[in-house]
């Protein structure tokens, strides 16, 4: 009986903990999730006495939030889709955030505390044109609190209610480009140019939108720049050569305008000179020659300059304090620190504020400001400023002091790479041995607790938190699992940031100066980012270092810059401005003595320039002259070419410039194909074995190749959204192609289909997303592909014999002998992005991770994409692994590797091997970021960190007791029966 006890308790203890399943408490071990909203562009507050105080915004990343005004915590927060861009927001009836969004065709209401959409409206157009969103004050019509909306050449009055389009005016057959609406009590006056000289006034009936007058007025010259409202009836805008200002002034419908030149107003005005949107009753700022010039506009329409600002950086709009009383705010900036002011717009004799704020200077200058008024406790005016920065970040300055801040550039990843932490030195105390053992044990007990379900609520909170502490993943060395790395991403800001991949917090961020508009540089342009020294294990000592390679400005034929960075501490090593432009950067395979990698930049002008420009490196390259091969795609031309290098360069004296020759070139027929996508394998990735053992003992051998490219093509008509063409005008169409030949090893065409395509590269197997016109399904289809040359080598004979073909020469000049597996599967989502997990040694098994278009991270088997699927498997291709055909592929919600969170604007993955063979780490980014652990074929090489080793020990002493137990009553057995 005593045996049967011990045995029932053992089986209990051992099946506790066999779950494999992700718990509540275990979600944020292994994984970070980071919410980010872009670079502000519109902002308002509402600090009401009820209810929260909060900030409403609009940003770059098509986001629509609500901020904690005391913490910058997000409220809620709307995502609209890509081509969705927010054009204005306002409050409407003190509850409802309206905003205008997609040139004006789509006007939204949401609830101001929960952020649910209350109503929408689509807004019709037939012309693409400046969209405007007025919300005017005590305007009566058939219902109150009319919206005013300009968009795609329409004027619509809309409910405020209930989204309900009272009236319409078309202007698209006038021709005019409307600047402002300006309302009155009966009459909507909107205003605008023809052309640049023509200045148009129409008055439109409040309550149903008939034209009531109109009136126009040429203006003696031309205009530069947006129109500019300085109040109700009078504008500005400058002349064409930026010489002069024209004050417009409408009286009833009536146009008079005047004129004067800049250099009037100030001495030095050899500057360009630009009018600031910031809108200020009466006023209007000028920015000229690094000054701001605040100049009102009298009743006469006289311009008088009231104040001149050196170094301004922003001016914020004007504030309603009270019915008389407008103040406005403008930064100056000094050093690290910038002085903040805030003016009476009717008294510009003393301040209302004046603060100096401390920043850090890699935050870069101000962008925006925005400002907000509360009553302290004296009954004086307090004033609290929005700051949006130069690296998009957000920050709330009250008092002199940051309240907080948002590193929202982290909305806009550009690029990411990967380095690995400092490795730990050796040597430890043996107090902190002693502290470490001590709390080894009480963990463990806690643990034993919890698994036994005797664990009190602040037990369980302990246990989380001991996780959290003992897991030392947000440590800053090297662990021996190689979890612990660096995610160093570049930011559309020309900002770089190094993430933990602990905990996701920032370890460093850098703006880069050549990065930042400047004389030289007025629309910098962050392009990528590569590893370019990464010290091996002789040369621990030295950090590694990355490249950073952008342009001045988004043409091709803008010059390059270069920036190199240490990767630990974030401090810029050099930087160069180079001569030549950068439309092609190739990272060769190719070290020098200190492991510096070799990259060719390729410009627009056919040549190739060496970096690091070192003699060293021109010997290495000199040296593998022959063995450099790149390939090139005009998608718009619909051509790829190959290419080698050839010489040094004739006509430009630069030992490190070369010119290259075409070796191949494919020219793709414009009338029946288009390019949409390429693909390519990683060049790090790792293949474990090239054979292939099949169900009946056979070997296939994979044709792994580093030079294969994947290119999907459409039908020109096929080439738009979905359903803009019919089956029979579409058609995909699709290539692997050698990039050292141009041989197109395989061709294969899916009628009836088009894009967009998806498609991932790894080892010899390409799998790619489309959609199916004639099913209106998505597809998945997947092609293997093998090396028919080494099919003589299965025989164990012709290797004992030396009679195989292994030693023989390969080259890529040689005509492969390949096949091709291929089958294809319907997929339930869209898909936004592809990847695959990648391990160290390439042993374990393969992931597909699809990003949906819900915003999710999908992990599929690549087992279920395998081309050898049959309906009826036999037995030995079930043991090997192979599932039963299906039409579908199946999507488990288990599967999911972000769980319920969602990676909000999706754009990229990016997965890096650890050091564990069955691990693969995988950060996802868009205007979230996400990071966790995944194991595809589980954890077979490690116990998991929740693993209870007081378990294990209680086990083994019940183990022993019971062996004991026994022994003792065996004994005893023994013994009764020999005195018998």
């Amino acid at each position: 009986m005593a045996i049967r006890v011990f045995l029932i308790f053992i089986l209990f203890l051992s099946s506790t903990n066999l779950s494999s399943s992700l718990y509540e408490d275990q979600v944020g071990l292994m994984d970070w999730h980071h919410q980010y909203i872009g670079k502000v562009k519109h902002a308002m507050f509402h600090t009401q006495k009820t209810g929260r105080k909060r900030v409403l915004v609009s940003t770059e990343e098509n986001v629509v939030a609500s901020l904690d005004l005391r913490h910058g915590e997000i409220f809620w927060r709307h995502v609209l889709g890509t081509n969705d861009a927010v054009d204005g927001l306002d409050i409407a009836l003190g509850k409802y955030v309206i905003t205008l969004s997609s040139n004006g065709s789509i006007l939204r209401a949401w609830n101001l505390p929960d952020g649910q959409m209350v109503w929408e409206s689509s807004l019709q157009g037939s012309k693409p044109s400046k969209s405007i969103l007025n919300i005017p004050k005590n305007l009566k019509a058939d219902k109150d609190d009319l919206i005013l909306v300009f968009g795609k050449g329409c004027l619509h009055a809309v409910s405020g209610i209930d989204g309900e389009v009272l009236w319409r005016k078309d202007f698209a057959g006038e021709s005019i480009e409307i600047s402002h609406i300006i309302q009155s009590p009966d009459v909507i006056y909107v205003a605008g140019f023809v052309g640049s000289s023509k200045f148009y006034v129409y008055g439109l009936s409040a309550k149903n939108g008939e034209l009531l007058k109109n009136n126009h007025a040429a203006l003696p010259c031309g205009t530069f720049g947006e129109l500019s409202s300085v109040s109700g009836d009078k504008f500005v805008v400058l002349d064409d050569v930026r010489s002069k200002i024209i004050t417009i002034n409408i009286k009833n419908g009536e146009i008079s305008y005047n004129q004067k030149h800049i250099s009037d107003l100030i001495k030095d005005s050899s500057g360009q000179a630009v009018i600031l949107p910031s809108r200020l009753p009466g006023l209007f700022a000028l920015n000229i020659n690094s000054h701001v010039l605040l100049i009102k506009v009298t009743d006469e329409d006289e311009l008088v300059v009231v104040d001149k600002i050196n170094n301004a950086a922003a001016v914020s709009d004007a504030l309603s304090i009270s019915e008389d009383q407008h103040a406005f705010a403008f930064v100056q900036n000094e050093d690290n620190k910038i002085r903040l002011a805030v003016k009476d717009v009717n008294d510009w004799n003393g301040d209302l504020l004046k603060e100096n704020i401390v920043i850090d200077h890699q935050r870069g200058n101000i962008d925006k400001i925005f400002i907000n008024n509360y009553v302290r406790t004296d009954r004086s005016y307090g004033f609290r400023a929005l700051m949006v920065m130069e690296d998009h970040s957000l920050l709330l300055v009250q008092q002199g002091e940051i309240v907080w801040s948002r590193e929202d550039g982290l909305a806009s990843v550009v690029d990411v790479t990967t380095s690995e932490l400092p490795v730990e030195k050796e040597g430890v105390s043996v107090a902190k041995v002693e502290q470490n053992l001590f709390e080894w044990l009480k963990g463990h007990m806690l643990k034993l607790k919890g698994t036994l379900m005797i664990a009190s609520p602040e037990d369980v909170v302990a246990i989380q938190a001991l996780r959290l502490r003992s897991s030392e993943k947000t440590k800053m060395t090297r662990d021996h699992n190689g979890f612990r790395k660096l995610l160093i991403v570049l930011t559309r800001a020309g900002k770089v940031f190094a993430l933990h991949t602990g905990d996701g917090r920032v370890v460093w961020s850098t703006l880069l100066h050549t990065l930042r508009k400047s004389e030289a540089c007025e629309h910098p342009v962050g392009l990528n980012i590569y590893q370019w020294q990464v010290p091996h294990h002789h040369a621990l000592d030295e950090n590694p270092s990355i490249l950073v390679v952008g342009r001045c400005g988004p043409s091709l034929t803008a010059p390059a810059v270069l920036s190199f960075i240490d990767a630990y501490t974030g401090k810029e090593l050099n930087s160069l401005s180079p001569a030549h432009t950068v439309a092609q950067v190739i990272p060769l395979p190719y070290t020098d003595s200190t492991e510096q990698r070799l990259h060719l930049i390729i410009d627009v002008n056919q040549h190739a320039y060496l970096y690091p420009r070192t003699p060293e490196a021109i010997d290495i390259l000199q040296r593998e002259f022959s063995n450099v091969y790149w390939y090139s795609v005009e998608a718009d031309n619909g051509v790829i070419r190959g290419h080698a290098l050839k010489s040094n360069c004739i006509h430009i004296v630069d030992e490190y410039c070369f010119i290259f020759r075409d070796l191949w070139s494919i020219v793709f027929p414009s009338e029946s194909e288009k390019i949409i996508a390429t693909v390519t394998r990683k060049t790090n990735e790792v293949v474990h074995t090239q054979a292939k053992v099949m169900t009946d003992y056979d070997v296939m051998y994979k044709y792994i190749s580093k030079n294969l490219l994947f290119v999907a093509n459409v039908a020109p008509k096929a080439s738009g959204e979905i359903g803009t063409a019919t089956p029979e005008e579409a058609w995909l169409v699709i290539y692997i192609i050698d990039t050292v030949t141009g041989r197109i090893l395989h061709r294969m065409t899916h009628h009836g289909c088009q894009g967009p395509v998806h498609a991932v590269f790894s080892e010899n197997w390409v799998v790619y997303h489309y959609f199916n016109l004639r099913a209106h399904r998505y597809e998945m289809s997947v092609v293997e592909v093998y090396d028919q040359s080494r099919a003589d080598n299965k025989d164990v004979w012709k290797f004992v014999l030396g009679k195989h073909n292994l030693t023989s020469p390969i080259s890529s000049y040689y005509r492969p002998e390949v096949i091709t597996k291929s089958q294809s599967y319907f997929f339930t989502h869209s898909v936004k992005v592809i990847e695959v997990t990648s391990t160290a040694k390439g042993i374990t098994s393969k992931q597909l991770l699809i990003g949906t278009i819900g915003d999710q991270v999908l992990a599929l088997d690549k087992r279920f994409l395998d081309p050898r699927r049959t309906l009826n498997p036999s037995q030995a291709e079930k043991e090997e692994g192979i599932i039963p055909l299906t039409d579908s592929l199946p999507i488990i919600s288990q599967s999911y590797i972000t769980h319920s969170l969602k990676v909000e604007g999706l754009r990229g993955i990016v997965t890096v091997p650890a050091k564990l063979e069955s691990t693969s780490l995988v950060f996802a980014y868009g205007v979230d970021l996400f990071f966790t652990q995944i194991a595809p074929s589980r954890t077979y090489d490690s116990l998991t960190e929740d693993f209870s080793y007081a378990l294990l020990l209680l086990t083994i002493v019940a183990l022993v007791a019971a062996i004991f137990v026994t022994w003792v009553l065996s004994e005893r057995k023994d013994l009764q029966e020999k005195w018998r």
